[in-house]
């Protein structure tokens, strides 16, 4: 308790003291978790008190359980204080932070601020305030936190270092309050020892009698609150009283009975204040007062309040009054009936007449049957959640509505409307809970329709079951009878990514994509490009390519339809397109503040310039595609960025780091069985053994694409694994087998029209042909526009002078050999060089090894942040883009500034043209 001196804790103090006497130089988080009354408050305070000593700025807030249904509740209790610095920030972040504490209402058309962009400008309001003087977040209770200040904590959490921010948190045991930040300090504590234990009873309890006190300390079980609560609770003989604690029951309950045993003395108008003040959850003074006033219908005053307060039971200012303990609540509420519970809350949902969230809340919480009006009420919350970015507390709106609906309709509507919120947070668990309840209700076409789209949307299940895309094809028919054709549309996407997952066939694939251009829909839809390209990426290939043409012509797509194009593009192998519609997305994402959805486009963008070879994006895609999927727990984007990392790193000649990156992928990809990650990890690893010049593990690792058999086989994939496969075919066995699988794709994929497709058949032929026929492939495949595939136009380049010279024609080899030379040491690509090297030395010429360029001493990161800077941001500016604090900008370019052996940022722009 407050001022209580902490016995036996001094190596818990030295670890709170180090940490705080080290934020001015680093911030950093920890948390302190313990059983109730073990004494985290105490250390809380205590860490507190020191940094105010020390000329922090201490922000402080404390979970109520009561208010975990209030959105960002515990975060404008933290920041109540700074909210006069708002209006400095950006304005798209002064505006989503100030919708989501309700004081300002969003501007006609705006759209709904995103979690993420709240917690940036969170992050924002803080660093301004450390720049004055280290800033110092103690939070009590975290377990009643609600989770939108629960994530915005965890978003901060994972962000300090450059900041002198320190983030301290106390969180009971027993309870989960995730921030998702893997490297946060735990402090776990435990009960007092003997020694300190009796210090403590000789402090506050001298001269206890000898059996009250043996009894108190075996019962305390070195509990520190317990030590000090539990001889009131005991007879004069050490026995408890009817009313004090049995030795059989769990400590927490013992204690609670403790605090009950002082209720029965108190006056009844004081029991019903304390009861409105549990039911509250603590509360303003003038609030618990009215509240309890209508309870008993009599006036109450503050004098009601002081017997309590006398007892220790709560404590008030003028403003606010609460519990001194969690436990006095708990044990308030104990004592009550179930009728008078249910009061209380009824008090208090007349009193908050005038705050529509809270009144929703209590009257929920007053009512012991369904009532739609109460329902109601609760939409109308989930509105207001949602119009904050308060997500999950929209959702929990959502659930509780359903319990007291009275219409079987609107209840339908409510676990729907519930369940998407959930598939958007990644609830998986809650969200299948949701759907199983909805199914047993009766359900209309539309309602059947999205239920069906929100099992897509759970990704539980990738396999392609002729039975479930029959079911999708059938359902969003019906949708579109049923008068939304939108509605059928994402239903046909949901097929057509099955679809690019695992080849159904032929046939189902072409009914996946009649039905969808049978909606009354444009032909320009980016939903329907993209259910042509995923479903027929061979067969429509010419009909994608135009209607994407058209679309980079015209322009004015928005974000959100940009990221289904460039998903598009890259599903029919149309890197040349996707790259503008994805960095237009990526743009527009992270102004959004949308990063689930951007990390997802990332990949997308990474596997991209993988093709290019365009390591100043691809590398920074990659870095921060891998740390958005982590933070935001998206496994498969996960893998799908650990793919492209591998890639880019056998590309470079890093073979240790691509082994151990695609053994990651590997590793995680097995655990949900995806037969199109399986064929790019294989082909990843024919990549990596063609970089390591081990062919015969190169083929067998590619082959598996082309294996039905095999589960990683995948036909639409088959046209990218192709250069592999036939770069690594070296004896007659295996050439015989890559040629048979270039005559089937020649079949299927022969008349694409897409560049990649065609140049990586024209490549396959070239090296597959006989020795008669090889020169007319390779000038066939060297007619190609390759202007925007300069690896793949090397790697040719290379091949036709590696035969030319084992033809003898060794004066004509070397020219082809220079140009691929050339070309792989300016794209960064080591391992193709050094073969280009070493055929330029068996045609009788010599070869200098590249020095490192600039960017190859930077990590991805930097790279980014690099390149950033010399476009002429501040570190302000980086900061909103990347979602990181200026600051944490800074202390990369103080390591990146000695790397390239400048001293400015204006040096940068120069460094990085040159490079």
């Amino acid at each position: 308790m407050p001022g209580t001196t902490l016995f036996g804790r001094d190596k818990e103090l030295a670890t709170v003291d180090e940490f705080v006497d080290g934020l001015p130089e680093r911030g950093r988080a920890l948390l302190i978790q313990g059983a109730p009354g073990i004494g985290k408050s105490c250390l809380l305070d205590h860490a507190a008190t020191r940094a105010r000593n020390s000329g922090f700025t201490v922000l402080r807030a404390s979970g109520v359980e009561a208010e975990t249904h209030l959105s960002f509740a515990g975060l404008h209790q933290l920041t109540h204080t700074m909210t006069d610095r708002i209006s400095g920030l950006p304005s798209i972040q002064a505006d989503a932070l100030l919708g989501a504490f309700g004081m300002a209402e969003p501007s006609p058309g705006a759209s709904v601020p995103q979690l993420f962009m709240i917690a940036l400008a969170t992050l924002s309001l803080l660093g301004e305030a450390a720049a004055e003087a280290p800033v110092l977040l103690v939070v009590d209770d975290a377990q009643w936190l609600d989770v939108p200040t629960l994530d915005v904590l965890g978003f901060i959490a994972r962000r300090l270092g450059a900041e002198p921010l320190g983030l301290l948190l106390a969180l009971r045991e027993g309870h989960a309050a995730s921030l998702g930040a893997p490297d946060i300090q735990d402090l776990r504590l435990k009960p007092l020892e003997p020694a300190a234990a009796d210090a403590l009873l000789d402090a506050r309890h001298p001269g206890l009698d000898p059996c009250v006190r043996r009894r108190a300390v075996e019962m305390s079980a070195g509990n520190p609150l317990a030590l000090i609560e539990l001889p009131v609770a005991l007879g004069a003989d050490g026995v408890p009283t009817e009313s004090g604690a049995s030795a059989a029951l769990p400590l927490t309950a013992k204690l609670e009975r403790a605090f009950a045993s002082r209720l029965a003395d108190l006056p009844s108008d004081t029991r019903h204040a304390l009861l409105v003040t549990s039911a509250a959850g603590d509360g303003a003074l003038t609030e618990v007062l009215a509240a309890a006033s209508m309870l008993t219908g009599t006036e109450m005053s503050v004098r009601s309040l002081e017997p309590a307060i006398a007892a220790g039971l709560v404590c008030a200012d003028e403003f606010r009054m609460g519990f001194t303990h969690p436990l006095v609540r708990s044990a308030v509420l104990g004592a009550a009936t179930l009728a008078d519970r249910l009061a209380a809350h009824g008090a208090l949902a007349d009193v908050f007449h005038a705050q529509p969230d809270r009144q929703a809340w209590h009257r929920a919480a007053a009512i012991g049957r369904p009532d739609e009006g109460v329902a109601r009420q609760l939409d109308q919350v989930a509105l207001r959640a949602r119009g904050r970015g308060a997500a999950a507390v929209a959702m929990t709106a959502l659930e509780r509505a359903t319990t007291l609906s009275e219409v079987p309709s609107g209840r339908v509507a409510r676990l729907l409307g519930a369940a998407e919120l959930g598939l958007e947070l990644g609830r998986t668990d809650r969200v299948s809970s949701l759907l199983q309840q909805a199914e047993q209700l009766e359900l209309g076409v539309l309602e059947r329709a999205r239920l069906l789209l929100l099992r897509e949307g759970l990704e539980v299940d990738v396999a392609t079951s002729t039975p479930r895309l029959h079911l999708l094809i059938t359902t969003a028919e019906r949708a579109c009878e049923a008068g939304d054709p939108e509605l059928a549309l994402r239903l046909l996407r949901m097929a057509a990514r099955r679809c690019w997952w695992s080849d159904p066939g032929r046939e189902l694939r072409e009914r996946v994509v009649a039905a969808a251009e049978r909606l009354p829909v444009s032909e320009l839809h980016p939903d329907l490009v993209y259910t042509l390209a995923a479903a027929t990426p061979v067969e429509r290939a010419a009909t994608v390519l135009e209607r994407l043409e058209r679309l980079e012509r015209q322009g004015g797509y928005d974000t959100l339809a940009a990221a289904t194009l460039g998903t598009a593009a890259t599903m029919a192998n149309a890197y040349d397109h996707a790259s503008g519609f994805l960095r237009h997305a990526t743009d527009g994402l992270r102004g959004q503040g949308r990063l689930g959805l951007l990390a997802q486009t990332l990949v997308s963008l990474a596997f991209s310039t993988v093709h290019t070879v365009d390591w100043e994006t691809g590398l920074p895609a990659v870095a921060e595609a891998m740390r958005l999927a982590e933070e935001n727990a998206q496994p498969r984007w996960l893998t799908g960025a650990r793919i492209a990392k591998a890639q880019f790193a056998a590309l470079h000649g890093d073979l240790d780091t691509a082994l151990a990156v695609i053994g990651e992928a590997e590793r995680q990809g097995l655990s949900v069985a995806n037969p199109s990650n399986l064929a790019f990890i294989q082909i990843t690893r024919g990549l990596i053994g063609l970089a390591a010049g081990n062919h015969a593990e190169a083929f067998h690792c590619v082959w598996r694409v082309f294996d039905p058999a095999d589960p990683a086989h995948h036909p639409f994939l088959q046209t990218i694994g192709i250069a592999e496969l036939a770069e690594a075919a070296t004896g007659d066995d295996q050439r015989a087998m890559a040629r048979a699988a270039l005559h089937r794709l020649d079949a299927s994929a022969g008349s694409s029209e897409a560049q990649l497709i065609r140049i990586n058949l024209g490549f396959a032929h070239a090296l597959l042909a006989d020795d008669e026929d090889a020169e007319e492939y390779f000038r066939s495949a060297l007619d190609l526009d390759m202007s925007h595939t300069p690896f793949a136009r090397a790697r040719l380049m290379l091949a036709h002078g590696a035969w030319l010279r084992r033809r003898r024609r060794v004066m004509e080899a070397r020219t082809p050999l220079r140009i691929a030379r050339e070309s792989f040491a300016a794209l960064g690509v080591e391992p193709w060089c050094e073969r280009a090297r070493q055929e330029l030395r068996a045609a009788g010429e010599g070869s200098k090894r590249q020095s490192r360029t600039d960017w190859d001493l930077l990590t991805p990161q930097e790279l980014q942040i690099a390149q950033l800077v010399a476009e002429g941001l501040s570190n302000k500016e980086i900061g909103q883009q990347l979602y990181l604090s200026p600051r944490t900008i800074g202390a990369h370019l103080y390591r990146i500034f000695p790397k390239l052996g400048i001293t400015s940022r204006g040096q940068l722009r120069d460094k990085l043209t040159v490079s």
